[in-house]
């Protein structure tokens, strides 16, 4: 039992040690965050399970715990770095963004100037070619899921901005799936105007607000 402890408590040091050290930016802290977490679970899941070493098993635990927290439950996959390339190289220059994020999701953010005007979710031709790109990929890809996340600006109402931004979101998927992803790959929410990423106040602003997220994760297998 003293081991076991001692075990857990030099885990505990470590995950503490990982999420709390200085100058790091939001994807490293949330990555760290994760990792502490997954190392506490993982010293306790390796003292539960230990018939004999337990301080051994604890850090052994703590070690695997770490990495799977600090991967976010996905897994960037050599064919997610691949697709990340090949979206990197598709939207150059339209001024979508393509990240991977802290918990290995690629994540693509297409603004209104290439999606949708202000009102309406019907998708712009500007924006057809990168879906295009982007279905293809996924396609080479089965195992991975996609996420769209609608989001409008602050005009009108939510009974106005919450279905709209589901409409978009919808929109975006019914593309992708005339182009030949399966649709039960494709998971669909919108968000109103509860979380922009500019101020409303403004037209640029506006603008920036409405927008669509996509995501794509695979799980580790």
């Amino acid at each position: 039992m003293k081991q076991h402890l001692s075990g857990l408590l030099a885990a505990l040091f470590v995950a503490s040690q990982m999420a709390g050290c200085a100058n790091m930016d939001e994807t490293q802290r949330t990555t760290a965050t994760g990792a502490a977490v997954g190392a506490v679970a993982g010293a306790l899941l390796g003292g539960v399970t230990a018939g004999g070493n337990k301080t051994k098993s604890a850090a052994t635990g703590a070690a695997i715990g770490a990495a799977l927290g600090a991967g976010g439950g996905y897994l960037w996959s050599r064919h997610m770095q691949e697709q990340k390339a090949a979206m990197e190289q598709a939207t150059q220059g339209t001024g979508i963004g393509v990240t991977q994020t802290a918990d290995n999701q690629l994540k693509l953010d297409i603004p209104s100037d290439l999606s949708f005007d202000s009102g309406r979710y019907d998708i712009k031709p500007a924006l057809h070619a990168v879906l295009d790109r982007f279905a293809t990929t996924l396609n080479q890809n089965p195992v991975t899921t996609v996420r769209v996340v609608g989001h409008t600006d602050n005009v009108g109402s939510d009974a106005v901005n919450n279905p709209l931004s589901v409409n978009r979101a919808a929109a975006t998927r019914d593309y992708l799936v005339s182009r030949g992803v399966a649709g039960n790959r494709i998971a669909i929410d919108g968000r109103g105007s509860r979380e922009p990423i500019a101020d409303n106040a403004t037209a640029a602003g506006k603008a920036r607000n409405r927008r669509v997220e996509i995501f794509v994760a695979e799980a580790p297998r």
